[in-house]
């Protein structure tokens, strides 16, 4: 035999045991995961990006989706973007939900129980989307209110990644609240991809919030945030530790994340970690490492926190 003919046969063998061993892992690593019955339709990630990119395009008309949207047309052009993104959005809360659905033996496609549940739970995020821009509004003009560079309102909108990640937070927010699977955890690390900017979107976020430059920020699960908070890159508001239950797993769903409350100020590198309190009107300082709660209006330092560093005592602060 030619031995071109012979390579070409024996290369052809290692590729179908390539894509053998790739279907055997694959069925190894869905087996027994919820929502595993052979033909599970997951929920997409370029479906909910685009979706993600309609429902922007339908908060602010204009800004995002063609800037050449006249007056006259306004209405007609939200509502088809609007519609586009409801049957979409719908699709993939199905997906979602049924991966968790046992289907009481019917096929993916045919569970009633989760047609209906994803047509609730999509009106009642359509039926959010005023309220969303109203918050929206008041965190653009919180980012232009909070840097001197800015010489429009527009330009924080169109540019600054921490209204990017806010503005997606906001929307996979209602989806976490309605206990939809996956899909607020998807739209969550696509703006972590975009803007290095990582907010979970179980976290409880007041009005008027501002991230400057971004890069780095990471606001976990349990946070709450009050009115008015300013960050700057690289804070981490985090979890000091994971207990674990007698499997010896971490227990989900534990408040473990700072409380932020109104007007506070926390600038770049702080790391805050644990279920403490930030006290009203506080700052604290650059590059911070802080595991115990602060009093409102104080102004705490980096010097501040070396010098008193037993977690005991409350830290050494000025007034504000």
């Amino acid at each position: 035999m030619d031995p071109a003919v012979i390579q070409s046969v024996s290369q052809d063998d290692d590729f179908r045991a390539v894509v053998d061993a790739l279907c055997l892992a694959s069925d190894r690593f869905m087996a027994g995961r919820p929502g595993h019955r052979g033909k599970q339709v997951l929920p997409s990630r370029e479906a909910i990006s685009a979706i993600v990119d309609d429902l922007r395009a339908v908060l602010f008309p204009g800004h995002f989706g063609g800037s050449d949207v006249a007056p006259a047309a306004l209405r007609y052009v939200v509502g088809a973007r609007l519609d586009q993104a409801r049957h979409a959005l719908r699709e993939q809360v199905r997906r979602g939900l049924s991966y968790t659905c046992d289907h009481d033996g019917a096929a993916d496609d045919d569970c009633h129980a989760c047609e209906q549940q994803a047509a609730l739970v999509t009106g009642k995020v359509v039926a959010q989307l005023p309220r969303i821009r109203a918050l929206l509004d008041t965190d653009v003009q919180a980012a232009y209110d909070g840097d001197p560079a800015a010489k429009f309102v527009d330009e924080t909108l169109f540019c600054y990644p921490g209204v990017t990640a806010i503005t997606a937070y906001r929307i996979a927010h209602e989806l976490y609240v309605l206990s939809v699977p996956l899909i607020p955890r998807i739209i969550a690390e696509l703006a972590h991809s975009a803007t290095g900017i990582d907010i979970h979107p179980g976290a409880e976020i007041g009005e008027g919030f501002f991230i400057d430059h971004g890069t780095g920020v990471v606001i976990g699960e349990t946070c709450s945030i009050g009115r008015n908070v300013r960050l700057y890159q690289s804070v981490t508001l985090g979890a000091r530790g994971f207990p674990s239950g007698a499997d010896g797993h971490p227990l989900k769903g534990l408040p473990r994340h700072p409380v932020v409350e109104d007007d506070v100020v926390i600038y770049a590198g702080a790391t805050i970690l644990g279920r403490i309190t930030i006290g009203r009107g506080a700052t604290i300082g650059g590059n911070v490492w802080l595991t115990r709660s602060v009093p409102p209006e104080t102004r705490l330092t980096q010097a501040q926190v070396r010098d008193d560093p037993s977690p005991e005592k409350p830290p050494a602060a000025e007034p504000g």
